[in-house]
């Protein structure tokens, strides 16, 4: 069945207009003001009345399989359902381990990216976790990245954090040059997306990789770099020579009161300093833990990241005063396209049918995946198959 959108004000995610758009499947077969069809039973019409589509947002960061467990066995967070994504317009995302790479494995990360992608989203996934020697499948980050085709890079490694290995330069480096290599045989990014805690070293074990080996800075991705005012500005300069930096959107009061940046002052600061707004992405970090904390500083609760809070922090910097044509990228091609996802992240005639149409008031009304309707009228038309309906 062929399925037209008409009179959408498209933004792909450049403001492209007035638009009808034309699909078949995960196919966009053309785009055009008044595109003409008969009237046939296999021809599915959508009339935008002049609302907005956009592209599907990218999450660069999600632990589908759970995440946490700093806390004690209890603290594992739950896993990603496919309507956590889908309701709020995301439909690809990267899966990660994190912490536990012991009760949370690789097989069950691909195995459950595999489900959600049966399901209708697009999901990728990182090797490894934050631990090194990294933890692959095969036994090898270059094979991982080969042999297993929606893993992409290695991830989340974490550094300047007290959970993590602990890595040197030289350890680092061999990890990002197996990835490299691994990517670059595979055709993939082949990057290494990087945990950073709110160590005093910050990014600075990048830095050091860059300058004593012949990896370049471009290889790693690092998030949360608005934990801290200091790390940002760490990462503004990361930014300036030619990285991507990652903004976290899942937080808590605890986490802001005691100095994480939000993502609206993150952004409105490093395009302050002169930094290209495609130098940033932001990932919602869902379904990671985040502790709450009494007077005391004693844990009493753990809170999950929310895959939504990647979309409430699109519309949050729209009303702090930024153009949807300004931030769209930050939750669509910027991530695509620093992830070589080729099709992903725009809607163009070389992109998937990932599509997302908004209302006047920029609220969610339908949801397409690879063509397939998920959302409509704002209710999940389709669930996962072990969600309640």
């Amino acid at each position: 069945m062929l399925t037209l959108i008409r009179n959408a004000l498209v933004y792909s995610p450049q403001l492209l207009g007035l638009q009808d758009v034309l699909f078949c499947g995960s196919n966009i077969l053309q785009i055009a003001k008044g595109i003409k069809l008969p009237n046939a039973a296999w021809v599915k019409e959508v009339d935008a009345d002049g609302c907005i589509l956009i592209p599907g947002l990218v999450d660069p960061l999600v632990h589908i399989t759970g995440g946490g467990g700093e806390g004690g066995y209890h603290t594992r967070t739950p896993e990603m359902q496919l309507t956590d994504a889908t309701l709020a317009g995301v439909t690809t995302l990267v899966a990660a381990l994190g912490t536990d790479a012991v009760s949370r494995s690789l097989n069950e990360l691909v195995i459950k990216a595999r489900a959600l992608t049966y399901e209708g989203l697009s999901v990728f996934c990182y090797t490894g976790s934050y631990e090194f020697p990294v933890k692959t499948i095969t036994g090898d980050v270059t094979q991982d990245l080969m042999m297993i085709d929606n893993v992409i890079g290695v991830g989340e490694i974490a550094i300047a954090d007290h959970r993590g290995s602990q890595l040197s330069v030289a350890e680092l480096a061999r990890v990002a040059a197996q990835s490299r290599v691994g990517g670059m045989l595979s055709g993939k990014a082949g990057i290494v997306f990087v945990h950073v805690g709110d160590g005093a070293s910050g990014l600075k074990l990048l830095h050091q990789v860059a300058q004593q080996s012949d990896i370049p800075l471009t290889q790693f991705y690092p998030t949360h770099i608005n934990r801290s005012q200091p790390l940002l500005e760490q990462g503004i300069e990361f930014a300036k020579k030619g990285g991507v930096i990652d903004f976290t959107t899942s937080t808590n009061q605890h986490f802001l009161n005691h100095g994480e940046v939000s993502v609206v002052s993150a952004v409105k600061f490093a395009f302050e300093q002169g930094v290209e707004l495609s130098r940033i992405s932001l990932s919602s970090d869902g379904n990671a833990s985040l502790p709450v904390f009494d007077s005391a500083g004693e844990c009493i609760g753990v809170e999950v990241g929310k895959v939504s809070s990647l979309f409430n922090a699109m519309q949050a910097l729209i009303i702090s005063g930024f153009t949807l044509e300004q931030i769209l990228p930050l939750v669509t091609s910027n991530a695509a396209r620093n992830l070589k996802l080729k099709r992903k992240g725009g809607i163009g005639l070389d992109k998937d049918a990932d599509f997302v149409l908004l209302d006047h008031k920029l609220a969610i009304n339908k949801v397409w995946g690879k063509g397939q309707l998920l959302v409509d009228n704002g209710i999940a038309v389709k669930r996962g198959t072990f969600e309640l309906y």
